[in-house]
């Protein structure tokens, strides 16, 4: 008899201000178990996390602190389990941000979130928020650098849908996943470090390559949790 393939199970972590069910439903798409939570325990016995997010930065750590998320989604980290940061969830990875303010972020990775100022085009100055499909490209020319990450079924140069006036800025460059350009300005569109994943793109949104993502995130999930042995 042939064994069925082990599905993953994540929580996706609802504080309010996230694109809860396109995440839910990218997932499922791709054999995983996906609930929609806030619920510590549930949380923390997840395979790995979901951590999405739209609007400001400063209302998102209020609301995590409210809640009292910001422990439990620490240990994840902490514990070595898969966390995804996807858009404003990825900025709030960061240790602060410069959103309306300056805030406190979950300091999970050294650098700060930080405005579009002015980027420019040939045709003049670019409308900020960035609204629609970009490219992402991983910082050597190569697709060597993609192997066994999330991206490794992605081709550099594929578009992803964003939304964002912020973008990250890792003190470490070498964790950068991706870098995608707006106009004259050159970010950091994806990042690792180890169990750490984050996305400023919607992958979920992103058609064909996004659901290339969510398929190899599956596949990473599952081969981590028992100790990166093979399946």
């Amino acid at each position: 008899m042939t064994k069925k393939p082990e599905k993953a199970r994540v929580a996706i972590v609802d504080y309010a201000l996230g694109n809860l069910y396109s995440v839910q439903a990218a997932c499922a798409r791709v054999g995983m178990e996906a609930i929609i939570t806030s619920d510590h325990a549930t949380i923390d016995n997840a395979d790995a996390v979901f951590l999405p997010g739209v609007g400001a930065f400063g209302n998102a750590m209020e609301n995590l602190h409210r809640l009292d998320l910001v422990e439990p989604l620490k240990a994840v980290a902490a514990e070595g389990k898969t966390l995804i940061g996807i858009c404003l969830g990825m900025q709030l990875f960061m240790s602060e941000s410069y959103e309306f303010g300056h805030h406190k972020g979950l300091d999970l990775v050294a650098g700060e979130t930080v405005p579009f100022e002015n980027p420019r085009g040939p045709n003049g100055r670019l409308k900020v928020p960035q609204v629609g499909w970009n490219t992402i490209h991983p910082l050597e020319d190569s697709t060597a650098a993609w192997q066994e990450s999330p991206l490794e079924l992605v081709v550099p140069g594929s578009f992803m849908y964003f939304v964002h006036s912020f973008y990250v800025q890792p003190s470490a460059p070498k964790i950068w996943l991706s870098k995608s350009k707006y106009g004259d300005v050159t970010y950091c569109s994806g990042l690792q470090r180890d169990n750490l994943i984050g996305f400023q793109y919607h992958p979920e949104r992103s058609g064909l390559a996004g659901a290339k993502i969510y398929r190899k995130l599956a596949e990473m999930i599952v081969k981590r949790k028992n100790g990166g042995d093979e399946q």
